[in-house]
This record gives structure tokens, sequence and C-alpha cells, in this order.
């Protein structure tokens, strides 16, 4: 078997909720899988927490992590290590949250950073009334409209992370991984030793490695986007492309080439439309369209995409 995995994205429904629905540092998407065939894919890292909510009458959603296979929903925090997800036909609804708003809602991000947990671990003791809420829900609109309000209800009730930290995850993000810590320190009145200690107390991850996790997020849409891996380490920052593979390899055990066909990401631009992910590269734009030649301003170009929600998703 492939080590990204393998299945094909035309027998799956996606759908994304509309840009009035979304909440800060919140995105998701529902999947739909009508045609009764195996689905296995590998998940690719990205600055994101990540909760998958099965949504299949009899479980259908199968994940193996750190030598275990389990059923059902679970949760992977930053850089999860090697994850699997998939199983037959069925339904899930995969929500991402920024360890900003991961604090804020599931409390202490830091404890899932390179972990998987089954879903009831981060989110408590309603988790299963949760799911059965947004199993029997009439459409994908009223699935959205669910989580948004339960997630809505949750944030404010954890402590938030520091400012500073908040600041920090912004910069980071924004520059695309492209920022001395020294300087981000320096913008918030900390010391370099401060920022480190608190960052990773509280997000899990060190300020270098979240900026080389952003980095490398960015040049894996670039590559999936069918861009030379040479003119994506210089858009990316990296040194050479020597550099780039060894980030590649060090993030996802992957070649270039290989993290260019995961399955994973071959969605992305539909289901996870991001500014982040585009850039010129060798002159050509990158990013903010649907794959298959369709945008995601308009109608579908992709197969099995609703229309409706194609408009804005988080």
């Amino acid at each position: 078997m492939p080590p990204t995995g393998t299945f094909d994205w035309a027998q799956v429904d996606v759908a994304v909720p509309r840009r009035a629905d979304r909440l800060p540092g919140v995105s998701m998407a529902g999947f739909s899988q009508h045609v009764s065939t195996l689905a296995d894919i590998a998940m690719v890292v990205h600055p994101s927490v990540t909760l998958i909510l099965d949504l299949s009458v009899d479980g259908g959603i199968v994940h193996e992590a750190g030598g275990r296979r389990l059923r059902g929903s679970f949760v992977a925090g930053l850089l999860p290590g090697r994850l699997r997800a998939g199983g037959w036909k069925g339904e899930c609804l995969q929500i991402r949250l920024s360890p900003i708003a991961a604090s804020a809602i599931l409390g202490a991000p830091a404890e899932l950073s390179g972990t998987v947990v089954p879903l009831e671990d981060a989110w408590g003791r309603d988790a299963e009334q949760v799911e059965d809420e947004l199993r029997t829900a009439a459409s994908w609109d009223e699935r959205f409209t669910i989580a948004m309000d339960v997630l809505a209800r949750r944030l404010g009730t954890l402590p938030p992370v520091d400012p500073e930290v908040a600041h920090v995850w912004r910069r980071t993000l924004g520059s695309r991984g492209r920022v001395r810590i020294d300087h981000l320190a320096g913008e918030v009145g900390w010391s370099r030793k401060r920022l480190w200690s608190r960052f990773r107390s509280q997000l899990g991850i060190t300020p270098k490695r979240a900026a080389r996790l952003v980095r490398f997020d960015r040049a894996a849409h670039l590559l999936a986007a069918g861009h030379a891996a040479a003119d994506v380490a210089g858009v990316s920052g990296y040194v050479d492309q020597a550099h780039l593979h060894r980030e590649i390899k060090a993030f996802t055990e992957l070649t270039p080439t290989a993290v260019a066909a995961a399955p994973w990401l071959a969605i992305d631009d539909v289901a996870w439309p991001s500014p982040s992910h585009g850039g010129a590269v060798g002159g050509g734009a990158v990013g903010g369209g649907a794959a298959g030649g369709g945008s995601a301003g308009g109608g579908s170009g992709w197969p099995g995409v609703h229309p409706p929600y194609m408009r804005a998703g988080l």
C-alpha cells in the first residue's frame, strides 16, 4: 500500500460552512462517502489540532497511531506522529482548531501535542451526546450550526493562552514561518528564554518548531499544487532543495514526490481554502482554486462538492 494512502475523492461529497458561520481559529468540513470502498489516508501534519467526528451509523472510521488501531472519533494534537485514518462507506466531520482556539475550547493543547486520543478523552463526558446530535441532523448546514454552537459554548470557559503567546502564533502564521524568534520576543517584550518557555508550556511546541511546521505546511501545499521542489524550496524560505527534502523527511518520513501525491492534501483547496497556502512560484499563482480546474469562488469544479458551500470555506 502506498505510504500516503489510497483514495478516490470523486467518490466523496464535501461540504464546508458559509463564512457567516465561522468562529476565530476554527474551520470544518463534512465528508460523505456513498460508495462502499476502502479509504486509507495518511495524515500530513499541519498547524492545527484536528478533531475527526465519526458520524457513520456503525462507527466506520478507523485510525492507526502509535501502533494502535482504534475505531470511532478522535483528536490529533500538533505533530501527532504517524497517523492513518480510513474506513468504508460513511460520514465524518473534520474540525481544525488553531492551537489558540484549541486551548480555549479543549484546554491544555500542550498535553495533546504529539498524541492521538479518543474524542471523549479530550472533549469530556458529553462527547457521545454531541456525536449523536450531529449524526441525526438532517443536513450538513444543520450539522455545521450544531457544531459551531457547541464550540461557541465552550469558548471562554477555560483560561486563554497568554496574549503574548497568541501574538507570536499569529505572527508565525502571517509570516508563513519566516520570522526570527528573537524579533518575536522583542515584539512582545519578553526574553527569548521566557518566550520559549511560555510558548512551549501552553501550546506544546517551541516557537522555532512552530515556524518550521508553518513553513513546511506551505511547502507541502505548493508541492501538491504541482510545483517543482526546487521552486518550492526557494519561495518557502529553505536554503536549497536539499534543505526542503530534509524538512519533509523530518515531518513526514516521505519524499517530496510522495507528499505532492498525498490524498490528504488533494482536497485542501476545496475543504480548507487558505491564502496562507498561496504564493507565486515561477510566475504562477498558487492556491485559491479547487483542484481539478474548478474555482472555490464559484461552481463545483470538484466531483461531489456541494456548490452552495463553495462560496466561502473557513
